[in-house]
């Protein structure tokens, strides 16, 4: 009994500090999830997912209680190819009759210096699940738009191999090495809003 009456006690203790975070929605409108590849071993591919979706806690007392999760629309690719985007979108690599989004849910949210956090979570994209590494710059001050709703914004990045999401696709060139690359540099551009005044 006194250990039930312990438990209870701590946690009487931690909910108010949980609940002292602020949450803020990802505005579509504003956001967007950029790529950048190889090709042919000369130059960069880069494409983005344009729809953005999702929200965040965050707890300016104590980082740490702070969470994110979001959602990219996985139809929306878009590098500025139609045929491209037409292979993207197949089973070669997203497939996104299969697989419409990918997600990212943290675990852990870190302070890494002056207007840095280190974010990490799970990355579910192609339906496997890796933990990646945010590099996070931000939050921005908050602003109020001429509605009333503050705004703030987040750009985070981290880089990833796509074959070990199942993102395996590649033909070999006569000169050596493969047509896309492996290695996937990614950035995410957040505006965040809140209607707290």
């Amino acid at each position: 009994m006194k250990r039930f009456a312990c438990l209870l006690l701590l946690m009487s203790v931690s909910l108010p500090a949980m609940a002292q975070g602020e949450p803020w929605e990802i505005d579509t409108a504003h956001s967007s999830a950029q790529f950048s590849v190889r090709h042919m071993m000369v130059s960069n591919v880069r494409g983005e997912f344009s729809k953005v979706t999702g929200a965040v806690i965050l707890d300016e007392k104590n980082i740490s209680l702070s969470s994110v999760k979001a959602t990219l629309d996985a139809t929306t690719i878009n590098t500025r190819e139609p045929r491209r985007d037409d292979h993207l979108k197949s089973a070669d690599f997203f497939d996104v009759a299969k697989f419409p989004t990918l997600s990212f849910e943290s675990r852990k949210v870190m302070p890494a210096g002056p207007g840095k956090l280190k974010v990490v979570g799970d990355l579910t994209m192609h339906g496997v699940t890796r933990e990646v590494t945010l590099d996070v710059s931000g939050p921005t001050e908050a602003i109020k738009d001429p509605r009333g709703t503050l705004r703030r914004g987040v750009s985070a990045s981290t880089q990833i191999n796509r074959k070990d999401f199942g993102l395996a696709w590649n033909r070999l060139l006569e000169t050596g090495g493969m047509v896309v690359g492996e290695e996937v540099a990614i950035t995410i551009d957040l505006e965040l809003t809140s209607k707290k005044h």
